[in-house]
């Protein structure tokens, strides 16, 4: 084995232009790979990040529409045997008014435990400098709305409820939801001020909202949390089912990319195994001197081997370098105009390293054929015809 990777690099030496083209062929392929997975994996994770990054992955709510959850103390409870979820808070989802001098204002109030949302909805975030997180009486008011109205921080607003009770309320500050439909309508004040607004009791909610570590699991994770509350008077539902518009777009993207990677892989084998197929030829005469020399088939099989896994270490290594480097050319250059990428990047390295190593099976693959054929020569024919 030592013996036919010293012949085999001694082969490759020989011919360094073949070599580096050879090598150069494998570079590009796998700059490719590694430039479209982590393109379509940004892209994805972008999206998802979108969707539910500030949102809820399982949602806890009563079986039947309108209906309340009674007591959210108990799901509250049941969620602590659950490593999974990351960040939980009940809420009260409830339609409203803002009464104005000439009209009333239709709103969406939502309450929370402001801390425990900010976790899920990230409202420190979206808002602005002069804003503060609220408590007590004190609210945030969606961009749109605030602006339509001329409401600002500081300003006291009454909030009225379907049944004509109002309280009075102070504007904490104004956040961006980054989503028009929300930016329009949400009013967002602490659990508390929305079960007075509205007339709860303080063990009530209209939903109980968690995150997931892993937000593919929802699905499954829903179902056993289902399984095991077992309570005929809530359902478990998760984004997954709520979005599944979105998923086979993702599901589409990902086929599409790994179709891509695969013809890519196919095109770099098919190419080491031509070019070293034909180097079976041109090297046929020293190897059956080899061979006459002492050299068994299972040697010089192993030298084409060799050729092909160094020739995919060397790829492999050129295609990361030239992959990483492209990675970084698109994210300095494809901008929008507020300087942040056209579309974010997602650089694994576990997936680097993965397309490294196809890099290497790939090539090493790809030289099983002029392997056996260099197998069948033999040593007399090769020195008698030349």
């Amino acid at each position: 084995m030592k013996l036919a990777f010293k012949i085999a690099f001694r082969f490759l030496k020989s011919n360094k232009s073949q070599t580096l083209l050879i090598a150069l062929g494998i570079a590009v392929g796998i700059s490719v790979q590694i430039f479209i997975g982590s393109l379509i994996n940004g892209l994805q994770a972008s999206l998802i990040d979108a969707t539910i990054g500030n949102a809820s992955h399982i949602t806890f709510e009563a079986t039947e529409k309108n209906e309340i959850i009674t007591d959210y103390k108990v799901i509250e409870d049941f969620i602590d045997d659950y490593s999974e979820v990351t960040a939980s808070t009940p809420s009260l989802t409830s339609g409203g008014f803002i009464k104005s001098e000439d009209d009333f204002i239709q709103i969406l109030f939502r309450g929370f435990p402001i801390e425990d949302a900010n976790e899920i909805y990230g409202f420190d975030e979206g808002i602005t400098k002069e804003s503060q997180l609220p408590s007590g009486n004190e609210v945030l008011l969606g961009s749109i709305l605030a602006e339509e109205n001329n409401l600002k921080i500081g300003d006291s607003i009454s909030i009225a409820s379907p049944d004509s009770t109002s309280y009075d309320v102070v504007v904490s500050g104004i956040i961006d939801f980054k989503v028009n439909a929300l930016n329009e309508s949400w009013v967002i004040g602490s659990l508390e001020l929305g079960q007075t607004i509205f007339n709860y009791e303080t063990s009530n909610a209209t939903a109980y909202e968690l995150q997931i570590d892993e937000p593919f699991d929802a699905d499954m994770l829903s179902v056993s949390m289902a399984e095991k509350l077992n309570d005929p008077k809530l359902q478990v539902i998760n984004w997954k089912d709520e979005n599944a518009q979105l998923l086979s777009g993702l599901t589409g993207q990902s086929s599409s990319s790994y179709l891509i990677q695969v013809f890519v892989v196919i095109s770099v084998v098919l190419g080491i195994a031509s070019v070293l197929a034909i180097t079976v030829l041109q090297k046929s005469k020293q190897i059956g001197i080899l061979k006459a020399m002492g050299i068994n088939d299972k040697t010089s099989s192993y030298i084409f081997l060799s050729q092909g896994f160094m020739l995919g270490v060397l790829g492999g290594i050129l295609g990361i370098l030239l992959g990483i480097g492209l990675l970084f050319a698109f994210t300095t250059f494809a901008l929008n105009p507020d300087g942040t990428p056209v579309v974010p990047i997602l650089i694994s390295p576990g997936f680097i390293g993965i397309s490294g190593l196809i890099a290497v099976l790939a090539s090493t693959g790809a030289a099983i054929i002029p392997a056996l054929k260099s197998k069948k020569l033999s040593p007399i024919e090769v020195i008698r015809n030349g």
